[in-house]
């Protein structure tokens, strides 16, 4: 069997809780891994991996997002309705009306008209799984208009449901750790489920503010849909990493001694570039990838929430911020409880410098 490098063992989503979680979560969250690793006993990813892994990651990823622990608990239960012979009436019973809620909910999401069944199951690699193919003996206007016509009837549904934002959290987890996966799979079915991915899961993660997700979900559906610009913007960045890892270690520098100067304690890391982001600058502007490359970013992270406002004043004073670039999602934090301030400036070098600023928390 071969091993997936996205495999979480219990241990360290156990690692990944949050200290505040009580040993009473803790234990739930455990009880549910046991309910679903016995429930999935039989089943196995495209991968050959045990289908557990699949739900552990995903419970790893909202680990991550730091959410609370009912949301783990179904998490690591979220196809046990949908593939196993649990049913929702086991759950209210054993977990409570809570989690058996979010997992119907997750459920009623995958069963939508259109939304791809990528659980990877190794039962059916090549079944639609109640996704019709796309009719390709359409032309390429007609089937642009359905398309398009799919997708924001989609997205339209996806954002009635999200009264419960915990639900929507639940199935951008579980469609992050299938796009990581979705070499397995094969290639017509790929291209549907990477293009569904950019449509409908990416721009649910941006109105989320959930952008670590957002980035990764656009960069591996782009993957899939245009593999060959994906390789060639990727082999770009990387011939010029040692020149950009030279500019960030310098901002981060000049940084640093500023904030220190104004007695400001801040961990500056540099933000990864997005293949996605980048080709989409090509595209709208008509730019050589040259032209766009110089977009930089950094991170700081700071003790507290008023350090963020004094770190922010500092570096609007020092360099000329850029209109309409500046989020202030502290004050008006995103539906996942997401707090950062986000703004760009001019750096010295003319060039503009994006800066992410949040605390530990």
């Amino acid at each position: 069997m071969r091993a997936s490098r996205t495999a979480v063992p219990l241990e360290r989503l156990l690692e990944q809780l949050p200290d505040t979680y009580t040993l009473a979560e803790k234990e739930l969250i455990q009880r549910a891994y046991r309910v679903a690793e016995e429930a999935h006993r039989d089943q196995k990813r495209l991968s050959g991996e045990p289908y557990i892994n699949h739900c552990l990651s995903v419970a790893s990823i909202l680990a991550d997002m730091r959410v609370p622990p009912e949301v783990i608990a179904a998490g690591l239960l979220h196809d046990t309705v949908e593939d196993t012979s649990i049913t929702l009436n086991q759950l209210k019973r054993d977990f409570g009306e809570t989690i058996a809620a979010l997992v119907d909910g997750v459920t009623k999401l995958t069963n939508l008209p259109r939304v791809s069944r990528d659980d990877q199951h190794a039962e059916n690699p090549n079944g639609n799984n109640g996704t019709e193919p796309l009719d390709t003996s359409a032309n390429e206007a007609t089937l642009g208009r359905k398309q398009d016509l799919v997708s924001e009837t989609l997205r339209k549904t996806f954002l009635a449901m999200g009264d419960d934002v915990r639900v929507v959290l639940i199935k951008l987890a579980d469609r992050l750790h299938n796009m990581r996966t979705l070499g397995y799979m094969p290639e017509p079915k790929r291209r549907r489920i990477a293009k569904e991915t950019l449509d409908i899961f990416a721009p649910l993660a941006n109105r989320l503010g959930i952008w670590q997700i957002k980035w990764e979900l656009e960069d591996l559906g782009f993957r899939h849909v245009n593999p060959e610009k994906y390789k060639e913007i990727a082999e770009q960045i990387q011939e010029r990493r040692p020149d950009r890892e030279v500019q960030i270690d310098a901002i981060k520098t000049k940084l640093s001694e500023l904030l220190e100067s104004h007695h400001i304690k801040a961990e500056i890391t540099g933000r990864p570039k997005h293949i996605y982001s980048i080709y989409k600058k090509m595209t709208q502007k008509g730019k050589p990838f040259d032209l766009v490359r110089d977009v930089r970013a950094v991170r700081l992270i700071v003790p507290d929430v008023p350090s963020c406002y004094a770190a922010l004043g500092v570096i609007h004073t020092h360099w000329r911020p850029i209109p309409g670039e500046f989020d202030d999602y502290i004050a008006a934090p995103k539906d996942n409880f997401y707090q950062s301030l986000h703004t760009a400036v001019i750096y010295d070098d003319k060039r503009p410098l994006e800066v992410q600023i949040r605390t530990t928390e």
